[in-house]
């Protein structure tokens, strides 16, 4: 299993960023996909979910902010992120939804807004 998201950095609040998370071994065309963030001292929460029929779902903290893509050919998803907030700081990774207890999750990538 290859989960190699990118794409991160130091923003101001109220930037954009656009991270890529190339994957491989997941079965990727099968699973549902999300975006997962853990910000320092706090648990991993999902944020945003491409679902196999299309449809996306985010959690209402970034809704209206963030956008999540999934490529089918290239096993990849993105996460089109705009207007970012202090909170937005955490270490971002992409996996199936839902992930399991044991799941590998990657290194991630992290995203840290600070002016």
């Amino acid at each position: 299993v290859q989960l190699q998201a990118s794409g991160g950095g130091l923003v101001q609040p109220g930037g954009l960023l656009t991270l890529s998370c190339a994957t491989s071994g997941i079965s990727f065309r099968i699973n549902h996909m999300g975006w997962y963030r853990q910000a320092s001292g706090k648990q991993r929460e999902l944020v945003a979910t491409a679902f196999l029929s299309g449809r996306t779902n985010y959690v209402d903290s970034v809704k209206g902010r963030f956008t999540l893509s999934r490529d089918n050919v290239k096993n990849t998803v993105y996460l089109q992120m705009n207007n970012l907030k202090p909170e937005d700081t955490a270490v971002y990774y992409c996996n199936r939804v839902p992930a399991g207890p044991r799941e590998y999750w990657g290194r991630g990538t992290l995203v840290t807004v600070s002016s």
